[in-house]
């Protein structure tokens, strides 16, 4: 996967630094993200993966350090105009309304809806449903879906926003190997094919290391490792991060880890 080598990134974090209450969540994260890129946030549980999506999709409020996008403070770009930059798809959606997928789609619309939907909108939703292979189930009540199926639609609802940035928390988690696939793989779509920033919170490193072309290791609050797979994913590195012994092979699909023994 190639890396777009612009001059300036399109997201650029400094000296960021998240608590609840006491705690302190994230530790002094740097780091500067580009157009094109694909990147997975990786660590143990409690590592701040998940804090650290949020405090990008400024949905935790960070007191200190600075996030920029596109060269403005995330503190001062009114929420409507955010909503055009970035679009944030949960790790689960349940809904007990009445709601069929093209209305869920079409509230993704809001931050460029002034009165009503226009053919505009509507245009835009037929694209994103043909390209995530939704056109058969635009009627169906959201209930009535699959959590692969479901997890699509969140991701339609982002992409009708028409983002520069996609932001994901745990996108495969509930998804069977083939959704895993068929989710990652259209993500890979949208970072080399559309040029999107593509940020997801990732569990299986093996799949963040063939889906990515950068990886962010948390331990702690803090970046443990940051770059390709072959700088992160190191048998020292896993040790020291997940306390566990494994074996990293390498072969044509990528990294297989092999977990020995827990230390």
């Amino acid at each position: 996967m190639k890396h777009k080598n612009l001059e300036k990134p399109l997201l650029d974090i400094k000296d960021l630094s998240f608590a609840y209450s006491s705690r302190e969540i994230l530790k002094d994260i740097n780091m500067e993200l580009f157009k094109g890129d694909i990147v997975s946030i990786i660590g143990p549980n409690g590592a701040g993966k998940s804090t650290l999506l949020k405090a990008i999709a400024n949905i935790l409020s960070v007191k200190k350090g600075n996030i920029t996008i596109k060269d403005m403070n995330l503190k001062d770009i009114p929420l409507k105009e955010l909503a055009k930059i970035q679009g944030y798809v949960p790790q689960n959606y349940n809904s007990s309304f009445k709601i069929n997928v093209m209305e869920v789609m079409l509230m993704g619309r809001k931050p460029h809806v002034s009165w009503s939907v226009t053919k505009e909108d509507l245009k835009v939703v037929e694209r994103v449903a043909e390209y995530l292979g939704l056109q058969s189930m635009i009627q169906k009540d959201i209930t009535e879906l699959s959590g692969g199926e479901r997890q699509k639609v969140m991701m339609a609802k982002a992409l009708v926003q028409e983002p520069d940035i996609l932001l994901l928390d745990e996108p495969t988690s509930a998804l069977d190997i083939k959704y895993q696939l068929e989710v990652l793989n259209l993500l890979n779509n949208l970072s080399e094919k559309e040029n999107k920033l593509v940020i997801m919170v990732m569990h299986n490193l093996e799949m963040a290391a063939r889906f990515s072309n950068k990886l962010i290791l948390l331990k702690s609050g803090k970046i443990h490792s940051f770059g390709e797979a072959e700088e992160v994913l190191t048998e020292e590195n896993i040790r020291d991060v997940y306390e566990v012994e494994v074996k990293i092979l390498k072969d044509d699909l990528g990294f297989r880890v092999v977990p020995l023994k827990g230390i």
